[in-house]
């Protein structure tokens, strides 16, 4: 008896590690993830955000500090995380909304939106870096 109880298998507890390197997630999978930090990310960054518009709106001389501020690289790169979560989190928000409204749910349907939704992100994180450059 105590010999079978030695050689059951034990329940595998997930943690970061096996998600990122022992678990093979599909691509919906992580555009679903990816949708989930975005979100998070610019629930956070709306602060960020208003804090530069209220500073811009204040006077002209906090516009031109705001202005001198974004001038900054690091203040760009930062910009454009939130460009990329913005347009991620709406790619994939709309994907989303199909789904609830059974479109695109087979397996094939799904991996292409998803090449779709990450296509169509970075495209636009493109074109709006480039702009903000």
């Amino acid at each position: 008896m105590r010999d079978t109880a030695a050689r059951e298998v034990r329940p595998k507890y997930l943690n970061l590690q096996a998600l990122l390197f022992e678990i093979r997630l599909p691509l919906p999978g992580w555009v679903s993830i990816l949708h989930r930090i975005s979100g998070a990310f610019l629930f956070l960054a709306v602060v960020w955000l208003l804090f530069m518009l209220d500073r811009s709106l204040s006077s002209q001389a906090g516009f031109d500090a705001v202005k001198r501020y974004m001038d900054l690289w690091p203040v760009k790169l930062g910009l454009l995380a939130v460009v990329w979560a913005y347009c991620h989190h709406f790619c994939a928000g709309i994907r989303f909304l199909l789904l609830d409204i059974h479109k695109g749910v087979d397996l094939a349907t799904a991996r292409a939106t998803s090449w779709l939704v990450l296509g169509a992100s970075i495209a636009l994180t493109a074109f709006f870096g480039w702009k903000l450059w």
